[in-house]
């Protein structure tokens, strides 16, 4: 008989599976699909452990990449909501709290607590860890929409304010990413993809 401990923990690892049926806005490189939350997030996590050399503090770089794993997964539930979309945004912390307590409540006590801690850290950016994950989050769609030719931006009527909004969180993280950020939306204003 499966232990009960190890029941909730292969529940939660068949939830997680569908993570994989939540599309963002942001699509794979050189103009393919969609991309899922769950590519974003191993995506991320890699991405992290490839450039932790930018980042402005010392970090965990295991703790980083587990919070790349995790900080969508709230979306199963709640949906993607995406970054430039100010009505959605509203409400996204009212839908991801519960998300989070639903999904990370079929855990065991000790890893409920664990998986919610590591998920308050990410969204409030209060350590080097998160403020690195966060870099991530920003960065792995950016070099996306590089990819891309601007099209999600023009797809969505961006701003460049807009994006330079958003990688504020980058610098915090890592300024030589911020730096390289800040080269590619210049080069999207001058291509007229991202709109002034």
């Amino acid at each position: 008989m499966i232990p009960d401990r190890l029941r909730q923990q292969f529940e939660f690892a068949l939830e997680l599976d569908k993570e994989k049926n939540i599309l963002r806005q942001t699509h794979l490189s050189s103009h393919g699909r969609r991309e899922n939350d769950a590519e974003h997030a191993w995506h991320m996590a890699l991405m992290a452990y490839l450039l932790r050399e930018y980042s402005n503090e010392p970090i965990d770089i295991a703790k980083v990449m587990i919070m790349c794993l995790i900080h969508d997964v709230v979306e199963i539930d709640a949906g993607d909501t995406y970054c430039y979309d100010p009505e959605a945004l509203a409400t996204q912390r009212e839908r991801e709290i519960a998300a989070r307590d639903r999904i990370f409540g079929m855990l065991p006590d000790d890893q409920r607590s664990e998986f919610i801690s590591l998920f308050e850290e990410f969204e409030a950016g209060g350590t080097p860890e998160s403020r690195f994950a966060h870099s991530m989050d920003n960065m792995q769609p950016l070099l996306l929409n590089d990819s891309n030719d601007g099209g999600d931006w023009r797809e969505h009527d961006v701003a460049a304010s807009q994006v330079y909004g958003r990688h504020k969180q980058t610098r915090l993280g890592s300024e030589a990413l911020y730096a390289a950020a800040d080269e590619i939306i210049k080069k999207h204003i001058e291509l007229g993809n991202l709109r002034m």
